[in-house]
């Protein structure tokens, strides 16, 4: 308990950017204890499935630099999935979730295989043109599917509001932290994170030095279906329908927005972007279409401002990396807290 207690108080509380972390997920775990409103605790719901959903567009394109411009794909795919075998088998939801996810994994396998010697603008054009096929698809099989009206009538994912906000945000977690530990270049266990950036950053080089880029551009694709699948079937069961807005391009827009402007190649990018873009721009509702515009004008101050993403810029404000041994300190230490090399002189990390 003592090591527990001293790992967290030096890996954690002593970083300011994972002091917010930890402060802003406890606040999330109490919100249904401040308020109960259930505009509020729909749309903190919603922002918990968008969150992974965000995650999993930047686990692909921010870290393995495969552009994706049709995301929408996975999630509309498992929300089908989902909903399909909800309303024709009566399958509940804690088992047509992991379907639908599985089914987005494969639908992942399907669009890497043409896409694997593509890059760029070529990547984006051939991966953009899936959601289109499948949506004609859904349309050509109306009497299954529903057509444009979509499946209504799924089981809903808990019979309590705030069990069903607990289970979106337990999930969110998990799925966070998973991608996060994927990606992470330090980890001693899995070693993903530090091929898919050197894929990212120069293909050629990374097969030169042995690297299967394929196999791992595969994996990229599945994992990111996977999370995405994860996030449409959790958006199915709380919204109880399923229909071609799935697939539209705006949902695969959505989660490049709230990635670009919270910080892409990140992780805590995507998440950031999603709990601030996401309750703003269903704050103006009240404001009618005239949200859109001042949703796009935010978008681009922040953007101009801060290039790296609001996140990344927060962060380099209140972090520095020591020169010496890399480790990260607060911005206002002159000194590194392990190995007492200057900082001062040091701008942002």
């Amino acid at each position: 308990m003592q090591r527990l207690l001293k790992e967290l108080q030096g890996e954690v509380l002593a970083i300011p950017g994972r002091d917010i972390v930890v402060a802003f997920f406890l606040f999330l775990f109490i919100l249904p204890l401040i308020t109960t409103e259930p505009f509020i605790l729909r749309i903190v719901t919603f922002a918990n499935i968008y969150a992974i959903y965000a995650v999993s567009w930047d686990l692909l394109c921010g870290f393995t630099g495969q552009i994706n411009l049709g995301q929408a794909l996975f999630f509309g795919v498992s929300a089908y999935t989902s909903a399909l075998l909800n309303y024709y088998y009566g399958l509940p939801a804690w088992t047509t979730i992991p379907i639908g996810a599985l089914v987005a994994v494969g639908m992942g396998f399907i669009v890497a295989l043409p896409t694997l010697r593509l890059r760029g603008i070529y990547l984006a054009l051939v991966t953009l043109a899936f959601p289109i096929v499948m949506t004609g698809i859904i349309f050509a099989f109306a009497n299954f599917t529903g057509g444009e009206i979509g499946i209504p009538g799924i089981a809903p994912l808990s019979p309590s509001r705030t069990i069903t906000y607990y289970i979106t945000l337990l999930v969110m977690l998990a799925s966070v932290f998973v991608a996060w530990k994927l990606v992470d270049v330090k980890s001693k266990i899995v070693r993903t994170g530090i091929i898919l950036q050197a894929i990212r950053e120069d293909e050629i080089t990374a097969r030169a030095s042995g690297i299967n880029t394929i196999r791992y551009k595969l994996l990229a694709f599945c994992l990111s279906g996977f999370l995405a699948g994860i996030a449409g079937g959790l958006y199915t069961h709380v919204m109880r329908i399923a229909g071609p807005s799935t697939l539209e391009l705006m949902t695969s827009v959505y989660p490049i927005v709230w990635t670009i402007f919270g910080g892409v190649g990140t992780i805590f990018g995507p998440v950031t972007g999603v709990y601030i873009l996401f309750p703003l721009v269903e704050s103006l509702r009240v404001v009618g279409e005239i949200r859109i515009l001042l949703f796009a004008i935010l978008v681009v101050v922040v953007l101009v401002s801060m290039p790296e993403g609001i996140a990344v810029w927060v962060r380099d404000k209140i972090e520095r990396t020591c020169p010496r041994c890399k480790l990260i300190n607060m911005a206002t230490r002159r000194t590194c807290r392990a190995c007492g090399a200057e900082l001062h002189l040091i701008k942002g990390r």
